[in-house]
């Protein structure tokens, strides 16, 4: 089987490794050793962000990886992600170098605007990273809005492209409307949406919009309800791995329902981003070039969606944060 689907090429020329390891969750105690593992089987390819809170320990874990001689920092793909609370032209950049000194690199390959969601600032030295709470110590805590159009923040980001601070720039969580919009006055244009993107939520038109727009998509979530169980903004029952349709094509091709998953993801020409902490399950992961899915059994998937997200603030900010606040209609 060809390599080509290992990586993806972007609008810049850049070429994105289809798979990369998500950070979210994934202890502090973990990544330093995590990280050289990854690279060690295969990964060059880690997404981060202020909001998971570990970032200086996945700097420690990059650190390990080079310093072993397991690769070269131009080796590696890293991206993070700017967070609601730094939406404000004055505090974007002061953002993104937080992150590059913890993640102890001078350049980031791809950084995003976390969410469409614009929150009251915090500053470093109050909290870090601030979270979703404006005050978590009051009676009634909750989220606090302002209003800050996403012009305003995409200019800031561009400005991080001017001073070499990021190769790229992007977006998460972005419909198509929002997108058209931003495209209409981006200087230099979005080169990654990262979205919720499973079989049960397959995101058809957004993931077609994309691709005409030559918008590369990196689907966060690729198995589903798992992350989000433990979290009680899943049914134990909504599990992708309990799927017999999926656990069926797994059997023709002797792979494990991940595996087909994040096969069926590469294929139709999305990135994904699994999370893990096993060195098993890394290898696991990546060991989806050597075969095809017919089409019929991509069709048969792509059937599979439910329109079910996981990850929706309008849900987990009323339910955790007190505070309703719809980004997807």
């Amino acid at each position: 089987m060809s390599k080509s689907l290992e990586t993806l090429a972007t609008s810049d020329g850049g070429q994105f490794p289809t798979i990369g390891l998500g950070t979210w969750k994934i202890p502090d105690d973990v990544l330093p050793t995590l990280i050289p593992d990854a690279v060690k089987v295969g990964y060059r390819h880690f997404d981060c962000a202020c909001d998971y809170g570990n970032e200086p320990a996945v700097g420690q874990g990059i650190k390990n990886a080079i310093d072993q001689g397991l690769c070269s920092r131009d080796d590696l793909w890293i991206t993070s992600k700017l967070w609601n609370t730094y939406h404000e032209p004055q505090h974007v950049r002061a953002a993104c170098e937080r992150s590059l000194a913890d993640l102890g690199v001078e350049q980031l390959d791809l950084y995003l605007i976390h969410f469409p969601i614009t929150l009251a600032y915090v500053p470093f030295e109050e909290r870090y990273p601030p979270g979703w709470f404006f005050d978590p110590e009051a009676e009634n805590p909750a989220m606090k809005h302002i209003d800050v159009p996403y012009s305003e923040t995409w200019k800031a980001m561009e400005e991080l492209v001017d001073a070499g601070l990021t190769k790229r720039i992007g977006v998460c969580n972005l419909g198509t409307a929002m997108l058209r919009d931003l495209k209409s006055y981006a200087r230099i244009q979005p080169a990654v949406n990262q979205v919720e993107m499973h079989p049960y939520l397959t995101q058809d038109n957004l993931h077609r919009f994309c691709q005409d727009a030559d918008i590369a998509v990196t689907a966060f979530s690729p198995f589903g309800a798992s992350s989000y169980v433990p979290l009680s903004m899943a049914d134990a029952n909504e599990s992708l791995f309990d799927d017999p349709v999926i656990q069926e094509i797994g059997k023709a091709h002797g792979k494990t329902v991940g595996q087909i998953a994040l096969r069926w993801g590469v294929q139709r020409g999305t990135v994904a981003i699994p999370k893990t902490q096993t060195v098993a399950h890394l290898k696991e992961n990546l060991d989806i070039y050597d075969f095809e899915l017919s089409d019929s059994e991509m069709l048969t998937i792509d059937q599979m969606n439910r329109d079910r997200r996981f990850n929706d603030p309008a849900e987990f900010g009323e339910a955790a944060f007190n505070t309703f606040y719809p980004i997807f209609d």
